[in-house]
């Protein structure tokens, strides 16, 4: 069965890290680049990463460049999310996704994406 789980949230206080992490089970995750999107309460999805197949080239949005990083590890079919200095704002569901038609480096588009994760709940709060 092909499936992305997401890990790794919690609560956290304004200003704590976390670690994310994104496994994919049921097939190659280095075949493809990934993306991390996140959904707070109440409002649609936002993409916050991406990362090609070979690790090379990583892209974020505005709102956490600077604070975020994303790697992966393929031999261990994983990804990752790297949080620092996480903001109230940050407060979200995290999940990752993928497909064959997914470009990291190309503005995020879901049709391009098969496979989206369950997501994993990040709070960041004092």
């Amino acid at each position: 069965e092909v499936q992305l789980q997401a890990s790794g949230g919690g609560l956290v206080q304004p200003g704590g890290s976390l670690r994310l992490s994104c496994v994919a089970s049921g097939f190659r995750i280095g075949n493809y680049d990934v993306s991390w999107i996140r959904q707070a309460p109440g409002k649609g999805p936002e993409w916050v990463s991406a990362i090609n197949s070979f690790g090379i080239s990583a892209y974020f949005a505005d709102s956490v460049k600077g604070r975020f990083t994303i790697s992966r590890d393929n031999a261990k079919n994983t990804v990752w999310l790297q949080m620092n200095s996480l903001k109230p704002e940050d407060t979200a569901l995290y999940y990752c996704a993928t497909g064959e038609r997914a470009v990291a480096s190309r503005p995020f588009n879901s049709a391009d994406y098969d496979y989206f994760g369950e997501g994993t709940l990040v709070t960041v709060s004092s």
